[in-house]
């Protein structure tokens, strides 16, 4: 069973990329350029479209017909950095 990942903040960046946080506090960059090939992504060359990204628990939308998934984005994305577990989170995952 695949793991849901929600993403939680999206910013366009300059060069069509995408900065991201998700749920579990990973921060990764997403190069959306080679996407702006594809046929749904193709209006989101226009910058001002591109620039409208928005964040839902599910992944990133620009309007009602172009989306693509967190989980695509999480597994294609490129790793910024990811948070450092203390002590007491890693305990408080097991349960007794």
């Amino acid at each position: 069973m695949a793991k849901f990942i929600n993403l939680v903040s999206v910013q366009a960046l300059p060069n069509y990329s995408l900065a991201l946080e998700f749920e579990d506090g990973v921060k990764k960059v997403f190069d959306f350029k080679p996407e702006l090939a594809l046929a749904p992504f193709a209006p989101l060359k226009d910058i001002a479209l591109f620039n409208r990204a928005t964040a839902t628990s599910g992944g990133v939308v620009w309007n009602d017909d172009i989306d693509i998934s967190a989980e695509y984005l999480y597994d294609n994305g490129i790793l910024v950095n990811r948070p450092k577990q203390g002590r007491g989170e890693r305990f408080s995952r097991i349960h007794l």
